[in-house]
């Protein structure tokens, strides 16, 4: 049932463009885990999304808070960075279960670091960089969809 789709990033404006693409296809509660390295524009597809749904202010990166809530008309978001999370069981402690509702569109970032606790995504995304043949570097998205929500997605890309 999985499903791939690979977009190319020249700039910024990309990665904003394909989270309004992914933000544009979503209709019902999803789980959404981005991967990648320090840099690589895990945030700014983050803030493609929640703004193409309907924030107006600035997505800031919750690295510290670990999560960072936006009450949208239709939707609750939230986005989480995990980057700084010592064990998976702290989510048990800060009641992780809750923010998947009916309602919710949960963005994750660094998933791998609450292994066992987490819900499986619907939708997963890595980011790399990749050179050129001018050498010129850019970065790439990797979609994959493991539901039908995500792969409904996908096909909307």
């Amino acid at each position: 049932m999985n499903m791939s789709k690979r977009v190319f990033l020249a700039k910024e404006a990309d990665t904003v463009a394909l989270g309004k693409s992914i933000a544009a296809g979503i209709n019902q509660a999803i789980v959404i885990t981005l991967h990648g390295g320090l840099g690589m524009g895990k945030t700014t597809l983050s803030r493609g999304i929640i703004q193409s749904l309907g924030h107006d202010g600035a997505v800031k990166s919750p690295t510290y808070t670990l999560v960072e809530p936006y009450e949208l008309s239709d939707w609750k978001v939230y986005h989480f960075d995990l980057y700084r999370l010592a064990d998976p069981e702290e989510l048990e402690f800060m009641g992780i279960r809750d923010y998947f509702a009916h309602d919710t569109i949960s963005l994750i970032e660094w998933p791998e670091r609450g292994y066992g606790v987490l819900p499986e995504p619907d939708l997963s995304i890595e980011l790399t960089s990749v050179a050129q043949d001018n050498g010129d570097i850019c970065r790439e998205a990797k979609l994959e969809a493991f539901t039908e929500v995500g792969k409904a997605i996908l096909e909307a890309i």
